[in-house]
């Protein structure tokens, strides 16, 4: 298995003590002085890099001059810093976003969309659980989920303001989470059920495998906007805060169930992780080990290099392009060559 690799344009690496360096116009990766992979450096937009990784000075120049990303992590995925040349863009789009974000009337509509891409494609997850399940109480939990879901988007549609908008959501995001044991099979959920959403740190093996997943991404969400030219910092659902990819994370919200969650959910139920596959800090954290770690990215991969039906475009597309696809739109949204921006809806 390697533990670096190539996909839709982005490199990952997560093997310690790795040391990426510039050969000629590619990327050369040696462990322990042997070369593993080779990557030219026109196949890239992206590097991201998990735990103690080395960089030559060449490479990061060369990268930065040429609009490649190094996005760092540390070994449990979570984010550390970016590195990237100057900053690109259509100044007059970027302006838009800035002025829309300040419009209360106009960022509370762009927030309603995000909000109603995640909440749709969190009930078709359900949805299908409830389907494919012979459990009659697993049915029941999951079409009374399904049931408040419906209730969620009526309320989300009318939502006078912003924090009443967050407030939905939040409503949704714990009716979604109590009944995703359900979709479980029965024989995992000894270790890996889950009691609601926590974060930092994780307190159950399923939030750690979401978090990891989540990191994975906000990164490909946030390249996505960067390369439409959109600020990822200025978003409309999210809150501002220093630092925060607002915009990013508001791109990520109708992608949560459909990437993010459904590869969670068949990595447990088809046993490719193990509950030996995490371990339990003093704190009582759960964090993931290297293994696994590997196991996920190899599974992230292949994921991406999936097909969905993009209900604008009427056509299979990888799931990997879609952030970009959806970035496109909100762009156009943005420059007002559309009226509305039409948040990715999954069949």
């Amino acid at each position: 298995m390697s533990d670096a690799w190539n996909v839709l344009n982005t490199l990952y690496v997560m093997t310690a003590g790795s040391y990426l360096h510039l050969d000629n116009d590619t990327v050369r990766i040696e462990v322990e002085r042997e070369t593993r992979l080779r990557v030219p450096l026109h196949h890239l937009g992206a590097i991201v890099v998990f735990g103690d990784i080395l960089f030559s000075p060449a490479l990061i120049g060369r990268c930065a001059g040429q609009g490649i990303t190094i996005t760092l992590l540390d070994r449990n995925g979570r984010f550390m810093a970016r590195v990237e040349g100057p900053v690109s863009g259509n100044v007059l789009l970027r302006r838009a976003q800035h002025e829309q974000a300040m419009c209360g009337e106009r960022s509370l509509e762009l927030a309603r969309r995000f909000v109603a891409g995640k909440l749709r494609n969190s009930r078709i997850l359900l949805q299908r659980g409830a389907r494919e399940t012979t459990d009659s109480d697993d049915k029941a939990t999951l079409d009374a989920a399904t049931r408040k879901f419906d209730a969620s988007l009526r309320a989300a549609a009318v939502a006078a303001d912003a924090d009443a908008l967050r407030g939905v959501e939040g409503e949704a995001a714990r009716t979604y989470f109590a009944a995703l044991n359900a979709v479980l099979k029965p024989a995992t959920r000894e270790h890996f059920g889950i009691i609601g959403r926590h974060r930092r740190p994780p307190r159950d093996r399923i939030n750690a495998l979401l978090s990891y997943l989540y990191t994975l991404l906000t990164h490909d969400c946030r390249s996505a906007l960067e390369s439409v030219g959109l600020d990822p910092q200025v978003g409309y659902l999210h809150v501002l805060r220093p630092g925060r990819p607002a915009l990013a994370l508001d791109l990520v919200e109708e992608f949560r169930s459909v990437v993010a969650d459904r590869l969670a959910l068949t990595l447990i139920n088809r046993g490719q992780l193990k509950h030996t596959d995490f371990r339990i800090t003093e704190g009582g954290g759960v964090l993931l080990d290297d293994d696994a770690r590997r196991t996920i990215g190899v599974a992230w991969q292949e994921r991406k290099k999936d097909t969905l039906r993009h209900p604008l475009l009427g056509t299979e597309v990888p799931i990997g392009i879609l952030p970009l696809l959806q970035a496109r739109l909100l762009a156009r949204t943005l420059r007002g060559d559309v009226p509305s921006y039409l948040p990715f809806l999954a069949r």
